[in-house]
C-alpha cells in the first residue's frame, strides 16, 4: 500500500468504527506458546506467543516471507505434511496440546478447518465437494440428513441460492469466487470450531472479495476465524484483532505486535507496525 493511502486507510477505519463494535471478551479457543518451526534446518518462525478468542476474527498481517502461513499451518498441524518440517513449542486447542502423541491430526483438522489461497475444489460435483468431509470423517447420515448438512454449509457460505438447482454439476463449472465459497462450505460442513484462511481472496475480483468478507462477518458468531492477508484494508474491515509479523535480522518470523484491530491501525505501539501499514516497509 502506498504511503499516501495511509491517511485514507485511517479515515476508512474510523468510518467502520462508527458501526457497533463486536464483543471481544470471549475466552480463548487456541493458544500458541513459544512456537518454532524449522524447514530443513532453517528457522521460519520462532518465539511465537498468541491467543485467539472464541467467535472473533483475527487477522495476521506482515510482509511476504515473515511466516504468516507457517503460523497458520501450525494451528491445525498442516506443517506435518511438509517434508523436513519440525515444530517445537505448544499449540493448545480448548486446552489440549494438539502436538501431543495421542492427538489425531486428522481429527484436529476436522475441528480446525482450513481454506487456502486459491480455490481448490475436488474434481467432483458441487454436492460431493461439500459432502466429502462428512463422508471421509465417518459421519453416519441418511440421504436426507446428508442433503441438509450440505445445504446448511452452502447457505452459510452464501452460495446456496446460486447453486441449489445444479448441485450435480461439476465444481469446475463455478466461477473463481464461487469455487472459493464452495471450499469454505466444504470446510464448514463438518462443523469445525475454528476456520483458518490463508489469503482467501488473493486471486479473486473485488466483487467476489466483498462477498467473502461479508460471509466471514456473517458467520463469526458461530466460528473462531483466523485470516492471513496482505490486504490491510481487508484486515481493518473484517477483523476484531490483528497480529503483525516481521522477519528479524536473521529472517526469522516473529510477532512484533498484537492487539485490537482499531488500536493496531490507529495507534500502533511498534514503529515497525506503523511503517508497514503506511507502506514505508514491506
Amino acid at each position: 500500500m502506498a504511503i499516501e493511502s495511509y491517511n485514507q486507510l485511517l479515515r476508512d477505519y474510523v468510518e467502520l468504527g462508527k458501526e457497533e463494535m463486536a464483543d471481544i471478551s470471549g475466552p480463548e479457543v487456541v493458544r500458541v506458546e513459544n512456537l518454532r518451526v524449522d524447514y530443513g534446518g532453517k528457522t521460519a518462525i520462532d518465539g511465537i506467543n498468541i491467543s485467539f478468542k472464541r467467535n472473533n476474527i483475527t487477522a495476521i498481517i506482515g510482509p511476504s516471507g515473515c511466516g504468516k502461513s507457517t503460523l497458520l499451518r501450525s494451528i491445525n498441524r498442516m506443517n506435518d505434511l511438509i517434508p523436513g518440517a519440525k515444530v517445537t513449542g505448544k499449540v493448545y486447542f480448548n486446552g489440549i496440546d494438539i502436538y501431543s502423541r495421542d492427538v489425531d491430526p486428522v481429527f484436529i483438522r476436522s475441528r480446525i478447518g482450513m481454506v487456502f489461497q486459491r480455490p481448490n475444489p475436488f474434481p467432483f460435483s458441487i454436492f460431493d465437494n461439500v459432502a466429502f468431509g462428512l463422508r471421509v470423517n465417518g459421519f453416519k447420515l441418511s440421504k436426507s440428513e446428508l442433503y441438509e448438512k450440505v445445504k446448511d454449509a452452502l447457505v452459510k457460505a452464501a452460495l446456496w441460492d446460486e447453486v441449489k438447482d445444479r448441485l450435480d454439476k461439476h465444481a469446475y463449472s463455478l466461477s473463481g469466487g464461487q469455487q472459493q465459497r464452495l471450499c469454505i462450505a466444504r470446510a464448514l460442513a463438518v462443523d469445525p470450531e475454528v476456520l483458518l484462511l490463508d489469503e482467501p481472496t488473493v486471486s479473486l475480483d473485488p466483487i467476489s472479495t466483498a462477498r467473502i468478507e461479508s460471509l466471514l462477518r456473517s458467520i463469526k458468531d458461530e466460528y473462531t476465524i483466523i485470516i492471513v492477508t496482505h490486504n490491510m484494508l481487508q484486515a481493518a474491515r473484517v477483523s476484531d484483532y490483528t497480529a503483525v509479523m516481521m522477519p528479524d535480522e536473521n529472517m526469522v518470523g516473529r510477532i512484533i505486535e498484537f492487539g485490537e484491530t482499531r488500536q493496531i491501525f490507529t495507534n500502533p505501539r511498534d514503529k515497525r507496525t506503523e511503517d508497514y501499514i503506511s507502506g514505508r516497509i514491506g
